[in-house]
C-alpha cells in the first residue's frame, strides 16, 4: 500500500468516525468539537487532492467562523439544562432507517458499477485546478451569473435578518 493510500484511508476513517461521534453525542459542545475535527480532516483530504483553495476555505470559513457561531449559539441557548426526550421506535423511524439503507445500497452499487475495479486517474492539470488563480478566473468569467445571484441572496438574507431583529425590539 502506498503512502498516499495510507494517508487517504487514515483521513477517511477520521472523517467518518468524527461524523458518527458528532451525531451520537448528547453534549452539544462535544458534538461541535467533533464537527471541527471532521472539518479539519476534510481540509487535509482537500490538500491531498491538490485543492489548496478549498482546504484553506474549509479551515477559515467552516472550522473558524461557522464553528465559532455554532458554539456561541450553543452557549447562548444553554442546552445543558434541557432534559433529554425519550426516543421510541415508531413507524416513521423504521421507514427512515429502511430508506437510509436503500440509499446507501444505491450509492454502493453506483460506485462499484462505475469503477469496475479500475481506479480513476487524476486529470493531467489537477494541480492547476486547485489553485486560487484558476478558481478566481472561472468564478469571475464562466460562473459570474451564479456568483452574482449568490451575492444577491446573501444581501437579501442580511436585510431580512435586520428587519426581523428590528421588528423584535420595537
Amino acid at each position: 500500500m502506498t503512502s498516499q493510500a495510507l494517508i487517504f484511508l487514515t483521513l477517511a476513517f477520521v472523517s467518518i468516525a468524527s461524523a458518527i461521534l458528532m451525531i451520537t453525542r448528547a453534549n452539544p459542545v462535544r458534538s461541535a468539537i467533533f464537527l471541527i475535527v471532521n472539518f479539519l480532516s476534510l481540509s487535509i483530504l482537500y490538500l491531498t487532492l491538490n485543492a489548496q483553495f478549498l482546504a484553506i476555505i474549509q479551515v477559515l470559513v467552516y472550522a473558524g467562523a461557522i464553528m465559532v457561531l455554532f458554539v456561541f449559539v450553543i452557549m447562548l441557548l444553554n442546552l445543558e439544562d434541557e432534559k433529554r426526550l425519550a426516543d421510541r421506535l415508531d413507524l416513521r423511524r423504521l421507514f427512515a432507517f429502511i430508506l437510509v439503507l436503500v440509499v446507501f445500497a444505491e450509492i454502493a452499487y453506483g460506485l462499484f458499477k462505475s469503477t469496475k475495479g479500475r481506479f480513476l486517474k487524476p486529470a493531467e492539470n489537477s494541480v492547476e485546478i486547485g489553485k486560487i488563480e484558476f478558481i478566481g478566473e472561472k468564478l469571475f468569467t464562466s460562473y459570474i451569473l451564479p456568483f452574482e445571484i449568490t451575492s444577491l441572496i446573501l444581501i437579501v438574507a442580511i436585510v431580512g435578518a435586520i428587519v426581523l431583529a428590528k421588528r423584535r425590539f420595537e
